[in-house]
């Protein structure tokens, strides 16, 4: 699997990119008190195929021998962390954090529609996350999600052409540090993505020396995605074998974009329509 991806690719990747954001914004706006996750998850999958793509993670295994995932978005509230299970009797209440993660494959062509060995059925995926306040949170709730936003943005800034994996953890992790005792997730990275959900190279949100050698070049599209709690970064996956939630119980922020890099930068191809 190529890591650097065709033009062809990348005209598909930022078409899907432009319609997860509109879709994920539409979401964010859902997590209010009193709505199930399981709501906002079924929202989300009407609005993917009527977009003519399909959910990345409903299905998806990380092994063959894993239950499949069974829901369209990742819905995580509060200390849990990422790949929360949407589910009707989780109902949102004031001063919740409420995590979305979605993918997509874009375009999901008809059968019909392939009409040559050269035309490839599948279409290319995308990979985007946020945290929400449902109603207020106190400051120190706030200013959690302001440095994971942040982090993203310092991270995103980072991944330039001749740079490497490494310069983008480093970055996120020195920006994070200078802003307090906060924990920065290490067992779960960032990583490439396109041709599948997920692909190499791992992109963690700190300094990993051995990736050094990991050069950025145009033509690569990865999906950088801070996760940053108020005490350890230590993690732990819940009974139902998928959530993984924080070991001590702290609440966890969690954001997420895919970059393009370009000959001159990037391009952030996931950003919601609210976003500068």
């Amino acid at each position: 699997m190529s890591l650097i991806k065709s033009k062809s690719d990348i005209k598909q990747l930022v078409e899907g990119g432009k319609i997860i954001g509109q879709i994920l914004e539409k979401l964010g706006k859902m997590a209010k008190a009193g709505v199930s996750t399981w709501e906002i998850d079924q929202a989300a999958e009407k609005m993917i195929l009527a977009a003519g793509g399909r959910p990345a993670f409903k299905g998806y295994k990380g092994y063959p021998e894993d239950t499949p995932f069974p829901t369209t978005i990742c819905a995580s509230c509060n200390h849990e962390l990422v790949h929360g299970i949407a589910k009707k009797n989780v109902i949102l209440k004031d001063g919740d954090i409420f995590t979305i993660d979605i993918g997509m494959e874009w375009p999901v062509r008809k059968e019909k529609e392939v009409r040559s060995k050269e035309k490839s059925e599948r279409g290319c995926f995308t990979d985007t996350a946020i945290t929400v306040v449902v109603g207020k949170a106190d400051k120190e709730v706030e200013k959690l999600l302001r440095i994971t936003r942040e982090s993203l943005e310092v991270g995103i800034k980072a991944a330039q052409p001749g740079n490497s994996v490494a310069d983008i953890g480093k970055a996120i992790e020195d920006f994070v540090k200078k802003q307090g005792n906060y924990g920065i997730v290490r067992d779960l990275v960032g990583h490439g993505v396109g041709h599948a959900v997920h692909e190499d190279p791992r992109v963690p949100n700190y300094y990993d020396k051995k990736l050094e050698h990991f050069i950025l070049k145009p033509g690569m599209v990865i999906a950088i995605e801070p996760m940053i709690s108020l005490g350890s970064h230590h993690v732990k996956t819940g009974p139902d074998g998928w959530t993984i939630v924080m070991a001590d119980g702290s609440l966890c922020s969690h954001s997420e974009h895919t970059i393009v890099i370009t000959e001159k930068g990037n391009l952030v191809i996931t950003r919601r329509p609210s976003e500068k």
